[in-house]
């Protein structure tokens, strides 16, 4: 059997995955609450292992690597402890984050690989590209989006499925958190 992977998005209501240089909306766009935070922290709080693609582990390593473990939020304290796997043929550690290994080559051919050897389930989080070219490929199990209710119609920056192949979308799961954050779990089958 293979491990699910999930690729795990945070969006703008109109499909953008950050905000630009100029913009003031931190990760979660100042839209969280308790509910999903609570979320959040379960979520990632399961047995399983990250998959990142090169430009969104220098990220978290900019943005969490220089903070003390003692400082960090639990959200982000977990995730920087989860066993993870960049995908890259440029990076090499040391790494401020524990458990990061970096795999070579193709995208598609490592994690199809890691799907068959895991143990675990694969979770990305972000990592666009990458994860555009693995649900061509067809190793995506479910595409978890979590919209938060903003329009960064001027500021918003890396559309989330631009460039994306058509799928068909099966609901498995759809949530709200805190009354105006929706999180929506489906099945993408390449659309014919």
């Amino acid at each position: 059997m293979t491990a699910v992977y999930t690729w795990d998005v945070f969006s703008t209501l109109d499909g953008y995955g950050s905000y630009g240089p100029d913009g003031d909306w931190g990760g979660y766009w100042g839209k969280q609450g308790p509910e999903f935070l609570d979320n959040r922290l379960a979520v990632i709080g399961e047995e399983q292992r990250m998959i990142l693609g090169a430009n969104t582990f220098r990220l978290f390593e900019k943005l969490l690597g220089p903070i003390p473990e003692a400082d960090l939020d639990p959200v982000n304290s977990r995730m920087r402890s989860l066993p993870t796997t960049v995908v890259s043929r440029t990076l090499a550690g040391p790494f401020a984050a524990p458990g990061v290994t970096v795999a070579a080559g193709d995208a598609v051919d490592v994690v199809a690989r890691l799907k068959e050897e895991s143990e675990v389930p694969l979770r990305s989080h972000g990592s666009l590209s990458l994860n555009r070219a693995l649900m061509a490929a067809g190793l995506v199990d479910r595409v978890q989006v979590t919209i938060f209710p903003v329009i960064s119609g001027r500021t918003g920056t890396a559309p989330v499925f631009e460039g994306a192949a058509d799928f068909d979308l099966e609901l498995i799961r759809s949530r709200v958190f805190d009354g105006h954050t929706q999180e929506l779990i489906y099945r993408p089958t390449l659309h014919s």
